[in-house]
């Protein structure tokens, strides 16, 4: 039997109008000390973010999710914050933000398979 993992994750979201709070979830971003591993998926319904915001910039939304995965990554395609480790990484990721890509609250959570909770909690909270 596979021992359980602590994990941190927080959900990804668009916030097209930040004087007005709606969001869209977009991803998540899930990091495991024990494995050293920091993942995010990001799946942008394009129809629902125009719902909210009708005259959006999608492209510059995808550059800007984009960045984020790159920071995830790490490396320097990710900038000066892609070349810490990355523990440092999640957390400049999940930093309190009010521009129009932020993310929830750190939640932290055991599970057995890091993918597997990934795919769960892109299923409960952005599909």
């Amino acid at each position: 039997m596979q021992d359980k993992h602590l994990f941190d994750y927080a959900i990804i979201r668009v916030v097209p109008r930040v004087e007005r709070e709606e969001f869209l979830n977009v991803g998540v971003i899930i990091y495991c000390p024990k494995k050293k591993s920091l993942h995010i998926d990001i799946q942008l319904n394009e129809e629902r973010l125009k719902a909210l915001h009708p005259t959006i910039d999608i492209d510059e939304i995808k550059q800007h999710l984009n960045a984020f995965k790159k920071i995830s990554i790490g490396g320097k395609s990710g900038g000066p914050i892609g070349e810490l480790d990355a523990p440092s990484r999640f957390r400049w990721l999940t930093a309190k933000r009010s521009t129009i890509i932020q993310t929830s609250g750190v939640h932290p959570a055991f599970c057995d398979d890091l993918e597997d909770k990934l795919k769960e909690i892109i299923d409960e909270q952005v599909s």
